[in-house]
């Protein structure tokens, strides 16, 4: 039987190709996120493409009742899972804390942190139980260094970077894996959120230069969950070769 891996925000960017990634070397998949009409069509595209299980659930990761309403909702044979991807994240506004919007750093805080906590709460036990599993958080560089009005973005990721190492630490007894991939400059929808969905400021981030990309951090997943029993990925920071660190980007 193949393996099942759950990938949250994989409605479009990283979780999307996460999820291409991991049906291309037949893993089952569940993929979550709030536009339903797009994990349905990415369902469909994966299972005619690789021939593999998908499954999509449609909620808002941030409600705990209804994240603890879809995993109730999985079909037995999708409720061993093998893999969690917490891919779901966001970051929203880029000003000094003075001049923050307390509306931006609750979509942030309760996406990048509760949510993240609410799926792993429902989904570790599972691993718990089998002695064996694997979570991966996607962070970001944001998570090893602080850079200008990434405030409170950062303050999210840099708890993510801390969970992910408690997790390791809480459940070590279990075998349980726990990994993060943290990229640097990743162009997807991540800047239109950021810039509250004006596409010509998000454009200029990425003006002159050549960043990473969605299925180069799928491809950090897989090769991740791909090392024998025995071998764990602590931590990956990914870089694009023009970015020396979260505020040096080469854009000559």
């Amino acid at each position: 039987m193949n393996k099942i891996a759950l990938i949250t925000g994989a409605s479009s960017g990283i979780g999307k190709a996460i999820a291409y990634k991991l049906a291309e070397i037949n893993f089952d998949v569940i993929i979550t996120g709030r536009r339903g009409n797009l994990l349905d069509s990415i369902e469909k595209d994966i299972k005619q493409k690789y021939g593999v299980q998908a499954i999509s659930l449609s909620f808002d990761i941030r409600d705990r009742s209804q994240c603890e309403r879809a995993i109730e909702k999985l079909p037995q044979e999708w409720r061993n899972i093998d893999v969690l991807v917490n891919n779901a994240g966001l970051a929203a506004g880029l000003s000094k804390i003075q001049e923050g919007n307390f509306e931006h750093w609750d979509m942030m805080i309760d996406t990048n942190v509760k949510g993240l906590l609410n799926i792993t709460k429902l989904i570790s036990p599972i691993f718990v139980n089998k002695n064996e599993g694997h979570i991966i958080n996607i962070g970001s560089i944001a998570g090893k260094e602080v850079y200008p009005n990434g405030n409170v973005y950062c303050a999210t990721k840099h708890a993510v970077d801390a969970l992910t190492k408690a997790m390791r630490i809480d459940m070590v007894e279990h075998n349980v894996k726990v990994t993060a991939i943290n990229p640097g400059m990743v162009e997807t929808e991540f800047s239109i959120v950021r810039f509250d969905g004006d596409k010509e400021k998000a454009k200029s981030v990425y003006e002159g230069i050549v960043p990473l990309y969605a299925d180069d951090i799928a491809e950090a997943v897989v090769f991740a969950v791909t090392r024998p029993k025995h071998v764990n990925i602590n931590d990956m920071l990914i870089m694009p070769t023009i970015q020396a660190s979260a505020t040096v980007v080469n854009r000559n």
